[in-house]
């Protein structure tokens, strides 16, 4: 039993160490972006440095947008160990490969369940059609 505690604390403690990198990179690339939008385009700016800008903003965005759906994950994942259910797949009740676990500790689907999410979700190609 006191195995089992000291590693949903362990797990806990990693999850939230990962929570605040989240957070601080967020944080920084708010701060970046808002530094950018305070820059006002000077007169002698040209048209492709402008769309540059705009470019670099919009994938500061992306960014943020993106870190914010780990965080999302990574506090579903704190929820799931204090009550007993991380590392076990919320797709197909496996335990999650403790190996993925280590390279994307906020996960709640299994290798597979992933896999098979992403395959139903994907676009799928046209044929081509031949003239």
């Amino acid at each position: 039993m006191a195995n089992e505690k000291d590693s949903t604390a362990k797990e806990m403690e990693r999850l939230e160490k990962e929570r605040r990198r989240t957070e601080a990179e967020i944080a920084r690339l708010r701060s970046y972006l808002e530094t950018e939008m305070e820059r006002a385009p000077g007169e002698d700016e040209d048209a492709p440095d402008a769309a540059a800008d705009i470019y670099e903003r919009e994938k500061t965005l992306s960014l943020i947008r993106a870190l914010e759906d780990k965080l999302a994950s990574i506090e579903h994942a704190l929820r799931s160990t204090a009550i007993g259910k991380y590392g076990i797949c919320e797709r197909c009740g496996e335990r999650i490969d403790p190996a993925r676990l280590e390279i994307m500790p906020h996960t709640s689907l299994c290798v597979r369940c992933q896999s098979e999410l992403e395959r139903r979700t994907r676009p799928r190609r046209q044929p081509s059609v031949e003239g």
